[in-house]
């Protein structure tokens, strides 16, 4: 199948690297193993002591119409120091080094660039090597799945961070301006590209709280869960956060000799409202005073059809 593909990604000790991509939601498995050494069907005893070059790495099998590689580059990006040469935790040794190893040519530059990307967060260089795949030889069986096995066996990462979910901006596509006349109402129009504001107290969502997802209407991107909105009697919907730091940007607001904080969705770069600070403390303090006009709620039921199945366990969890 053409949207089932590879990568292998190497993060030190593959125990946690295992373990961390298998709770990715596109992930469709992970296998520990030994990769781009100078001999064939190395055990661990000869990657630890008999200098065979290899790296401990992870071979990800993922499905690309649910995960981009970009995407889940930022995933193991999270996982790793990619400053540090030979070194990731306690684990010193050229077999504990960065590495990502591409089978597909196209892979290199989607891998070279989400790299470049990377550089700019980072003063010191950055060491994670980028190669074609020579070879990779799985581990012994041991080794599979061991934090499963091995709930409380050595891990040098945090698990968790798989549960903070990225999404994905590859998936949306900003429309042209003609395609948004077509495709929204007037009063969507008005809101997401010129920045009007509807009435208060008579919107659609100001006052509804069933269980999903609130979309930017311009593209479908993800932006709010159900599960951070809360009734603020300001007659807009208002959240406590985005689904995601990262599908949401800020701009200042200088209009009507009022000082403000403009929210605009990342792909589609649409007006959605403003943020204000006089939110629930207990939920952070913040106030997304969002436009109905502006997003499209997806109920819970319909996620999953809708190609959003992947965010319901954050509506799901207690």
């Amino acid at each position: 199948m053409k949207n089932i593909k590879k990568i292998y990604l190497a993060g030190g000790c593959f125990w946690g690297v295992e373990a961390y991509m298998k709770r990715i939601n596109g992930v469709i498995d992970a296998n520990s193993g030994y990769a781009n050494g100078i001999t064939e069907n190395p055990t661990y005893e000869d990657v630890i002591y008999n200098g065979t070059g290899h790296a401990e790495t992870v071979e990800v099998i993922y499905n690309s119409e649910k995960i981009s590689l970009e995407t889940l580059l930022k995933y193991y990006f999270r996982i790793i120091d990619p400053t540090s040469l030979n070194k990731q935790g306690n684990d010193k040794g050229t077999q504990y080094r960065t590495g990502i190893y591409y089978t597909d040519l196209e892979d290199k530059e989607i891998i070279e660039k989400e790299i470049t990307l990377l550089q700019k967060n980072y003063p010191k260089k950055i060491m994670v090597e980028v190669t074609p795949l020579i070879r990779f030889d799985l581990a012994e069986d041991y080794h599979q799945d061991y934090l499963k096995k091995n709930p409380n066996g050595y891990c040098h990462i945090d698990l968790s961070k798989a549960d903070n979910i990225i999404i994905d901006e590859n998936k949306y596509t900003k429309l042209s301006d003609n395609e948004l006349k077509s495709k929204l109402t007037e009063k969507q129009y008005k809101v997401t590209q010129l920045a009007d504001t509807e009435r208060a107290f008579n919107n659609e969502y100001w006052d509804f709280f069933e269980s999903g997802i609130y979309v930017d209407v311009t593209t479908g991107e993800p932006l709010f869960s159900s599960k951070d909105k809360f009734n603020s009697q300001c007659g807009w919907p208002s959240f406590s956060k985005p689904i995601a730091p990262e599908v949401v940007n800020y701009h200042r607001d200088s209009s009507f000799n009022m000082e403000r904080v403009e929210v605009v969705s990342r792909v589609g770069k649409a007006h959605l409202g403003h943020v204000f600070d006089d939110g629930p403390r207990e939920f952070g303090g913040l106030r997304y005073c969002i436009n109905s006009a502006a997003i499209e709620f997806i109920p819970l039921k319909n996620m999953e059809e809708k190609g959003y199945g992947y965010l319901k366990s954050i509506i799901e969890k207690k």
